[in-house]
Formats: structure tokens, C-alpha cells, sequence
């Protein structure tokens, strides 16, 4: 059966195909109860692991081959960690879920006196997480009873969310350790942008198997709204994930494999074998030519709300209760 990716009802119709990086097919689906869209036939336990193996998060020290690639993130971290200290006093904790190398909550702290924390999967992400100096890493997922209640007046989840195989239950986390007036941080793919609607199944931030579902920006807003939360500010602008994605996904629609360039900045060599020097560096080429065309083109899909990404900043409110069932759905 297929079963909706957020909340697990098996009422949905399909919307068109989809393949990923390993050859498997799918359909993405919409649920008719919560809105949600979301991968069908959900991916097994054997499929995810191949997904998440240790090629996923790069096997050189850093996660991408190349030094400039890991220096442009990082400027795009310290943004982010820039924008979040406005939400944080001098000694409050904050959380990022899913952190990654740690290197964002690295420089967060390097704009206050902030006690960082962060969890990330066994691996090498994690491995990495922990050079990060004064980082307190849970090494696994967050689960109720890792922190106490009221725990953190910031809680940040960047293109995380939409790999949980849980997420209903990671929200009531969040809802249980966030103190109240406290700031969440949480960016998605938006599956009502414009890429999605051009490239469809081709489309880079699909990412099957491990985007198990997504959100339209206002059906999410109404989900954390009916959780007693007030959102803050909605940003579809990214020139880190959307112009890359444009190109990306072009790309897609012209080579058999999906996804051949970002692997092969990845270091990836299994995957990228069949593909000759001239080959990669021809779509190297075409990324480094079109880059700027799709800067401009980033600006526009914003101004409309169609970019390809979506970042939101919730305030939990004072009030806040956690009504599960509530929770579960999206009210028309």
C-alpha cells in the first residue's frame, strides 16, 4: 500500500514517476488527508542504508573532493549562524538537528557565548562533528528524554525534515525540548516551486530514496500553526541550493543516471565511472557558464514564492500546547 510519508494514511493519488540513484523507480504521490506529497512506494530499511553508505557523506575528510566547494559552504554557514544568533542570549542552548559537520554551530558560537548542540547519524558527518570544539553531539536521532523540557531558546533543521522516517513524533520533540517564545529554523524543498513543476521527476531536491516527503510552504505553515506556532519570516531565496539545483536538474533531463555532476564533486568515483574526464568536465563547464543565468533566475522564482528551497522562522508560542491529534492533520 502506499502510505503518506508524514501521516501515514494510505489515501493518496499519484502524480508522476520518479528514479533514483541507484536504478529503483517510484511515483510521488499526494496525500487527500494531510497535503503532504511524498514517495511511494516507501523505501525499506535495505534501500535507505544503501542510501545513507558512507559514499553519501563522502569519504575524504570533508564531505566534497574539492577545497573551494567546502569554502563556499562555509561562507553560506556563517550566514546562517549569523542570522540565527539573533535568536539566542549569552549562555542560552541551542540545537541543530541534523548538523552535519558541525561546522555551522562552530561559527554560531563564534557570535556569542552559546552552548551548542547538535545530533547527527553514525558516520562520517559525525566523525567530522566532533572536531568542532565545545560542540555538545548527540551521536544518533533525537528522541524524547535527550534534553528537558523547555531545554533550548533556538532549534535549527536544515534539509533535514523531509528525510525522517517519523517526523510527526520529531515535531512533538521539538515541541517538548523548544522553550516557549523560543525560535525554530527549518528548511525543505518546496514541491511547490518551480523546478518541481519544469523538471518533475528529474528534479534534483526529489533526492529518492531519502526525501520521503514534502510540504507546500502554506500547507506547512497551517501544520506548525495548529501546533501553536506563529511564523516569523518565509525565505525562498537561496543561491547555496537553488541555482545549483536548476542546473542540476537540466542536466538530469539529458543523462541516463540522475545526479552524475554533484557525485562527482562529491568524490564519488564508483558512481561516476562509465562517464569519461571529458564528459564531467563538459558538465563542470556548463555549471561554472550557467551559474550566474540561474542567479538572476533564483531572484525571480523568489520574488513569485516559487524558489526551490524554502527556509521558515517559527516562534513557539507562550502559550503552546501539544495536542497530538491536532498535530496529525492539516485543517482546510
Amino acid at each position: 500500500m502506499d502510505i503518506c510519508g508524514y501521516c501515514g494514511r494510505q489515501d493518496s493519488r499519484a502524480l508522476y514517476p520518479t528514479t533514483d540513484v541507484f536504478g529503483n523507480h517510484y511515483e510521488i504521490h499526494q496525500c487527500n488527508v494531510c497535503h503532504a506529497y511524498f514517495l511511494a512506494p516507501r523505501p525499506d530499511e535495505q534501500r535507505l542504508n544503501q542510501a545513507y553508505d558512507s559514499s553519501y557523506y563522502g569519504e575524504q575528510e570533508e564531505k566534497f573532493s574539492s577545497s573551494k566547494v567546502e569554502n563556499v559552504l562555509d561562507y553560506f554557514r556563517k550566514r546562517r549562524a549569523k542570522y540565527v544568533s539573533r535568536f539566542i542570549r549569552k549562555n542560552e542552548n541551542v540545537l541543530d538537528i541534523g548538523c552535519g559537520n558541525g561546522r555551522f554551530l562552530g561559527f554560531l558560537k563564534k557570535y556569542g557565548d552559546f552552548n551548542i548542540y547538535g545530533t547527527e547519524l553514525d558516520g562520517n558527518s559525525a566523525a567530522r562533528a566532533k572536531r568542532v570544539e565545545g560542540l555538545n553531539l548527540k551521536v544518533g536521532m533525537l528522541e524524547k528524554g535527550d534534553f528537558p523540557k523547555n531545554n533550548f531558546q533556538a532549534i535549527t533543521m536544515f534539509h533535514v525534515f523531509e528525510h525522517l522516517s517519523h517526523p510527526v513524533e520529531m515535531l512533538d520533540t521539538i515541541d517538548e525540548v523548544l522553550c516557549p517564545g523560543g525560535a525554530l529554523v527549518i528548511s525543505f524543498p518546496n514541491i511547490a516551486g518551480l523546478q518541481s513543476e519544469l523538471f518533475k521527476g528529474k528534479w534534483l531536491h526529489l533526492d529518492p530514496p531519502r526525501h520521503l516527503f514534502f510540504f507546500a510552504p502554506e500547507d506547512f505553515i497551517k501544520l506548525m500553526e495548529t501546533r501553536g506556532y506563529k511564523v516569523l519570516k518565509t525565505k525562498y531565496l537561496s543561491s547555496e541550493q537553488n541555482p545549483y539545483g536548476f542546473i542540476q536538474s537540466t542536466l538530469n533531463m539529458f543523462y541516463k543516471k540522475r545526479e552524475v555532476l554533484f557525485e562527482s564533486l562529491k568524490g564519488n568515483k564508483e558512481y561516476i565511472k562509465e562517464y569519461s574526464k571529458f564528459n564531467l568536465l563538459f558538465q563542470k563547464a556548463v555549471f561554472a557558464g550557467t551559474f550566474p543565468l540561474f542567479m538572476i533566475t533564483d531572484l525571480f522564482e523568489s520574488f513569485f514564492k516559487r524558489g526551490a528551497t524554502v527556509e521558515f522562522t517559527f516562534e513557539k508560542s507562550y502559550t503552546h500546547s501539544n495536542d497530538a491529534d491536532a498535530q496529525d492533520l492539516i485543517i482546510d
